[in-house]
């Protein structure tokens, strides 16, 4: 059986019903600035930047990785990664398979060694009618809502409480939904000129989280009514503006909060929030654990 690398990932066409994610290995690491062997694995990872930059060199090429961005990587497909962030790069990472065909003891049923290859264990990419396959597209920014999933699947997988394996199934079907919905809005076409100015202007938002964005400056922006600025906002990104303009925030609260020796006050204000007490109450909301808890928490992951 040929077993080249342009022959995967391997696919199967199923029903949501029928999908069953196992999963393999799910684990936050610190890895030093350098490069790793290049590898192939039999079941699928997500890798998600958590803090540093990171960089997977995939069919001929070098994808860059910023906080705050992932990588599918299929079963089956040479890749190389990188920690580029000196002195240390912070993953979480997910070994899975998407239809609980794989029997995993150990790193050899994970890591394909070349010299003994079992081209029977490449586990099946799941595909649909409704959405293309991930591995269309190997990079994804993932919401705060599908970074916090990806978080508890960790924490259920590590602890091991009653249950963890069906806790863990339901989180990876919500994680990979999630993603499939970014491609698909991803991949649609931008047919009109609302679209693309939606796009620029979510654009800017990503990028200057903290100016005084409202719903009477976006639809400015957008050269619309506020009313109508408002519909044509949720129905493009998700949300309403000001949801979109909180997680966006909250999502800057975090890496600042992890990744710098800001005060609470001081990440407050850079993000867009004039006073810390109302930062504070919406940080408790969104994560169930004040700013500064969150900080330690993150020290000791």
């Amino acid at each position: 059986m040929s077993t080249k690398s342009n022959e995967f990932p391997r696919q199967r066409k199923a029903l949501f019903r029928d999908w069953s994610p196992s999963i393999h290995y799910a684990q936050i690491q610190r890895m030093p600035a350098g490069k790793l062997a290049a590898r192939r694995i039999y079941d699928f990872e997500l890798l998600f930047v958590v803090q540093g930059e990171a960089a997977t060199t995939i069919r001929g090429e070098r994808l860059s990785l910023p906080a705050g961005q992932l990588i599918f990587l299929p079963a089956g497909v040479v890749h190389q990664n990188e920690a580029v962030s000196k002195p240390e790069t912070i993953f979480l990472g997910i070994h899975f398979d998407f239809f609980d065909e794989l029997e995993i003891q150990t790193e050899a049923d994970v890591i394909v060694n070349e010299a003994y290859l079992h081209p029977e264990r490449f586990a099946h990419e799941a595909v649909t009618d409704d959405f293309r396959p991930l591995s269309n597209h190997l990079v994804y920014t993932p919401t705060l809502e599908c970074v916090q999933w990806m978080e508890q699947l960790v924490h259920e997988f590590t602890m091991r409480p009653l249950g963890y394996e069906l806790a863990c199934k339901a989180l990876m079907m919500n994680i990979l939904l999630q993603l499939m919905r970014l491609q698909h809005e991803r991949s649609r076409p931008l047919s009109s000129p609302h679209d693309i100015r939606l796009l620029e202007l979510i654009e800017q938002i990503e990028r200057r989280p903290a100016l005084a964005w409202s719903n009477a400056l976006i639809a400015e922006r957008l050269n619309l009514s506020t009313d109508h600025a408002a519909r044509v906002f949720k129905g493009f990104a998700g949300l309403p503006p000001n949801e979109f303009i909180q997680a966006v925030r909250h999502r800057e609260a975090r890496r600042l909060l992890r990744e710098s020796d800001l005060t609470i006050e001081q990440i407050a204000e850079q993000v867009g929030y004039a006073g810390i007490h109302y930062f504070s109450r919406l940080f408790r909301r969104v994560e169930g654990i004040s700013a500064s808890e969150y900080r330690k928490l993150s020290k000791v992951l």
